[in-house]
């Protein structure tokens, strides 16, 4: 390259000096020819200089880019890796989850399903009337039901978070060993930092469905506990009620039935 410059130096100084030669049999100052020729020479140092720096320029330019074609032979290119595992692990994120919150499900209770649910034949329906050994038919208080009813509500929820944990796993675990197997044979260190990645993300979503099926399993403790604290709570109540009306009806049957103090006679004839 330098001795491209040398050669373009060259022959821009003798196009530089030819013409004023030619112009010598025309002009007779010697001076003013003198001036023209420094001047054009001046100029052409400078345009040689620009010129130089640009081809410094453009060889910089030229080692950067090669510098990048061997860093893409070395590490590959990010842009052209995309695991296939990615699809699967953004679908798995963007699934919006089959569990409901406790608040919901205490919502959905209904005091009829709670009566006629039987759990697939597991359990005997109670149904929504009854009949007395008289032959009367007494409709059940609703009520007392919706309590229990929540509890089927956090129980079903329950199974069904769990058999979609169940689902995602095995899908989830089947991208874990394809993608460990990509990593095992990848050549780059771009494809080994993408499926690293990727790795990582559906190591992630497995660790989310044991979270689901815990959450789902705490709802339902949390509402049997609830239950048998309200249990609790209408036994005390209904205990301090039964003596309140105790003392109140103690109360009443000494203002109706006076104690006799003085001796009863009996006539003798």
């Amino acid at each position: 390259m330098n001795r491209h410059k040398a050669n373009l130096i060259v022959v821009l100084t003798l196009a530089a000096f030819a013409s004023p030669a030619r112009a010598q049999w025309t002009v007779y100052d010697p001076a003013v020819h003198t001036q023209q020729i420094i001047g054009t020479a001046q100029e052409i140092a400078k345009f040689v200089e620009i010129i130089s720096h640009q081809v410094s320029q453009i060889e910089q330019l030229t080692e950067q880019v090669n510098t990048l074609h061997h860093y893409v032979d070395l590490f590959g290119n990010p842009a052209a890796m995309v695991p296939e595992s990615i699809g699967v692990l953004t679908a798995d994120l963007a699934k919006t989850e089959v569990g409901q919150t406790l608040g919901e499900l205490q919502a959905a209770a209904n005091a009829t399903t709670a009566m006629l649910d039987s759990a697939n034949g597991l359990y005997h329906a109670v149904g929504e009337t009854f009949s007395t050994p008289g032959g009367e038919v007494i409709h059940r208080r609703a009520e007392p039901y919706r309590a229990i009813g929540a509890v089927q509500q956090t129980a079903a929820n329950f199974l069904g978070v769990v058999g979609d944990a169940a689902a995602r796993r095995v899908s989830l675990k089947n991208e874990i060993v394809k993608t460990t197997e990509e990593l095992k044979s990848a050549q780059t260190d771009a494809e080994v930092q993408k499926l690293t990645g990727v790795l990582v993300g559906l190591g992630t979503a497995l660790d989310s469905t044991e979270h689901e099926v815990a959450q789902a399993s705490a709802s339902a403790i949390v509402q049997d506990i609830a239950n048998r604290a309200d249990v609790q709570r209408q036994v005390e109540a209904k205990k301090e009620q039964q003596h309140a009306e105790f003392r109140e009806a103690v109360a009443r049957y000494g203002q109706t039935f006076q104690i006799l103090n003085q001796a009863t006679r009996f006539p003798t004839r």
